[in-house]
């Protein structure tokens, strides 16, 4: 694992500044690898490459970046692991002699490139990456992102610069880079607490899509973007699996034992994340079983029991008989991260499960360097309870006319959410607590806008967004994008649930689950791996139909399955509770104050990027209980720390 950063001068303008501005760039990525850096001018100082890198595979210099192919045609920067290396490189002995100056995925992703050229490489690729591949001859700049979008990349060109790199905060370091925030995406971001690729926080800066490639000609300025794997297309062409559940098990079964041994290769100590939960134990499990020692696997447990699975895991590790590493956390040390958000994660990111999963990788890299998660299992195998739910609700609310559910929800809005946590506890009272209502006001919230949905892709829409007119919140911004759109007028074979999930795949996973995984990981100089988003899984996910995912209302049933073989149930059914913060009492308690700060009008107004009248009638409203608003208001809290970040020199 690594980072990336570098630039195009256009117009070769910087000269000598070339060198000392792209170490700065190289610096500020240097804890994505702190082992060692290198940089590369071209002679025209047209272009400027910087890496960073952690040393996983091959730790000789060997397989130091920047680094040439054997003709010196190309070189390249490269974040990430390619996974089949080995079988890559078996293939080009084959067919020619190579003399290899080390033993890195690097090399061989260099040779075949000079071999088979850039998207003929990237097809053959089974791995996570960022690349950035310059071709002298053709005077071509290449950038790559693997098909999930477990590496990130960013890039996008400010007048006579264009700019690239694993994280933003490269980016920013440059001298000529303009910091001016983009709205519209900050829009976004008021939606979905996170910003939806193609956007990002600046101006003229773009997120690569997952499975795409851009080609910038350095002479003409000239790019054009093309998929080599694109998932639409992959999904569309794909045919649903015509065997019964016995053999699909079996060979859903095999691929996973495929995907998690060959991202056991590793000259380090490697681990794994274990929550207790079914993907992070199958992982493990399947870990164990192709392992003759004993696997390090790491959990963190809080002191409320509500948020705390440390229990759970701890039992799946006894059984598994793993070297199990937990450490309990108290509300301080959890507190204590807030502060330190906003420079971990270099745009607003305010998935507040960033915090627990940065622990963990803390916890995690005193003894490891690299660590495998179970992440991607809700979305390729139905996790998620909001799928069930998305087609139950629209199920029940289509049969009455649009216009009436649209006047219901207009009613619904303005009924103050005390009154109805006042009827909950009035149910609750008569029914001598046998009937429970957990933050039914701020549920009663969330549906009431997306009772007024003309279709079930609005009413899933809905029921993903935090601020529903962020447009009202944001001066001068718009919501230019709507993450539905590419795949809305796609029918998918099962409709509702599958559209969701593939809907998710290509949005809240990327642009949420695995940024905040890659960030709070590389935070701390520690590799992430996801053995469920090897593509050979990923197409088979796409294959199953839906009774071999949902079982009963059970989700994830072909994954429960399979885990059944190594863990007993007992260990593994309960209810699926999340990774996540008592962040309503935080706010309310020992937070009140810093969010008070953050959030007062004069502040807001000064700033002038948020409307300031209806976020401090929600931070009245939550501080005297009368609005679950705790998600609304973290979205701006986590805005106003990234800002406040972003002033610091």
């Amino acid at each position: 694992m690594c980072g990336i950063t570098g630039f195009i001068d256009f117009k070769s303008q910087l000269k000598n500044r070339s060198l000392p501005i792209l170490k700065k760039m190289t610096n500020a990525i240097i804890h994505r690898g702190p082992d060692a850096d290198g940089h590369f001018i071209s002679t025209d100082s047209r272009l400027a490459l910087g890496h960073r890198r952690l040393s996983i595979l091959d730790l000789s210099n060997a397989g130091s970046q920047p680094m040439f192919s054997t003709s010196r045609q190309y070189i390249i920067v490269f974040n990430g692991e390619i996974y089949n290396f080995k079988d890559l490189k078996s293939k080009l002995e084959i067919i020619k002699k190579i003399t290899w100056r080390g033993n890195s995925d690097t090399e061989v992703l260099l040779e075949y490139i000079e071999t088979y050229g850039f998207e003929e490489t990237l097809k053959a690729l089974n791995g996570m990456f960022s690349i950035a591949l310059f071709d002298k001859k053709e005077n071509k700049l290449f950038l790559a992102r693997d098909r999930a979008g477990e590496k990130p990349l960013y890039y996008g060109a400010q007048g006579d610069f264009f700019y690239f790199g694993s994280e933003l905060k490269s980016l920013v370091k440059h001298d000529c880079f303009d910091k001016q925030i983009n709205r519209d995406a900050l829009c976004s971001f008021l939606r979905h607490s996170y910003i939806p690729a193609p956007l990002s926080i600046y101006n003229g800066i773009s997120k690569l899509l997952p499975g795409m490639f851009l080609e910038v000609n350095i002479i003409t300025k000239e790019q054009k973007l093309s998929y080599y794997w694109d998932p639409l297309k992959v999904k569309q062409d794909i045919n649903i699996f015509s065997g019964d559940e016995m053999e699909a098990k079996s060979e859903l079964n095999k691929l996973l034992l495929d995907a998690v041994k060959i991202r056991m290769q590793s000259d380090v100590p490697l681990g794994a994340f274990l929550s207790g939960g079914i993907d992070s134990s199958l992982i493990v499990s399947l870990m164990q079983t192709q392992s003759q020692n004993r696997v390090k696997t790491f959990t963190i447990g809080f002191e409320e029991d509500q948020y705390n699975e440390a229990k759970f895991a701890k039992d799946v590790a006894n059984h598994l008989k793993t070297d199990h590493t937990e450490m309990y956390v108290s509300s301080k040390q959890t507190l204590d991260v807030i502060p330190n958000l906003a420079r971990y994660w270099d745009e607003p990111f305010a998935d507040a499960s960033q915090i627990p999963t940065f622990l963990v990788s803390q916890i995690a890299k005193s003894k490891v360097s690299v660590c495998l998660s179970g992440d991607g299992g809700d979305e390729l195998f139905s996790g998620y309870d909001r799928y069930l739910w998305t087609e139950k609700i629209w199920n029940k609310i289509k049969v009455l006319p649009h216009f009436l559910r649209s006047n219901i929800s207009t009613i619904v809005s303005k009924i103050n959410p005390q009154t109805f946590n006042f009827l909950c506890n009035c149910i609750k009272t008569l029914s001598k607590n046998k009937l429970q209502f957990n933050n039914f006001s701020g549920k009663i919230t969330k549906l009431s806008p997306a009772l007024s949905s003309s279709n079930v892709y609005e009413l899933y829409y809905s029921l993903l967004s935090h601020w529903s007119k962020p447009q009202n919140i944001v001066i001068d911004g718009r919501e230019t994008i709507n993450i539905t759109n590419r795949i809305k007028n796609y029918k998918f074979k099962e409709e509702i649930i599958e559209w969701a999930m593939f809907c998710d795949f290509n949005n809240y996973l990327p642009d949420d689950i695995l940024t905040k995984v890659d960030r709070a990981t590389m935070a701390v100089s520690l590799e992430g791996r996801v053995p469920l988003l090897d593509h050979r899984v990923i197409e088979f996910s796409w294959k199953l139909p839906r009774n071999m995912r949902i079982k009963n209302g059970t989700t994830k049933s072909i994954l429960r399955n399979i885990l059944y073989d190594y863990v007993p149930k007992k260990l593994i059914d309960r209810p699926k509770k999340g990774f996540s913060i008592p962040m309503d009492t935080w706010l309310k308690g020992p937070l009140k104050e810093w969010a008070c700060d953050l959030l007062s009008e004069d502040k807001l107004k000064r700033e002038g990027y948020f409307n300031p009248k209806p976020i401090i009638t929600k931070l009245n409203e939550y501080l005297k209980g009368n609005g679950g608003w705790h998600y609304h208001l973290w979205d701006i809290l986590m805005f106003e720390l990234w800002l406040d970040e972003q002033s610091k020199p």
